[in-house]
Parts: C-alpha cells; structure tokens; sequence
C-alpha cells in the first residue's frame, strides 16, 4: 500500500518555501515542483511513442471558423 504524497508538507514548502501563490503551487506539475525544491529529477525528452499516446488521450479541439 502506498503512503501517497505528503500533501501538507508539499503544500508548507510550495506556500511558505518558496513563497508561491496557491494558484502558483496548484498549476505546477510534480516535476517542476520537485526542481523548485531542488530535488534531483530524471527528465526524459518524449518519444514518438509517447507524443502519440498524448494526441490520442488529449486531442485538438476542432477550430472554428471566426465570424465575418
């Protein structure tokens, strides 16, 4: 069973740490948290494969035309 994350600890040093906004800690993503805090992380660039998988998960919205 997994502990999960240390939200209150996680949020003391995002808030109070580094002095962000909530709206600042809430929009940052685990890695860039985790860099902030000056944790070593292991960033690979994506693949293809992984590219894919993301167009197929979240594709474009179809655009519409602008009003004339």
């Amino acid at each position: 069973m997994s502990a999960g994350l240390d939200w209150a600890g996680l949020m003391q040093a995002g808030l109070h740490g580094l002095r962000l906004t909530p709206d600042q800690f809430w929009r940052l993503t685990p890695a860039e948290l985790a860099l902030m805090l000056g944790q070593r992380v292991d960033l690979r660039p994506l693949g293809r494969s992984g590219f894919d998988a993301l167009l197929r998960a979240f594709p474009d919205a179809p655009q519409k035309e602008p009003d004339r």
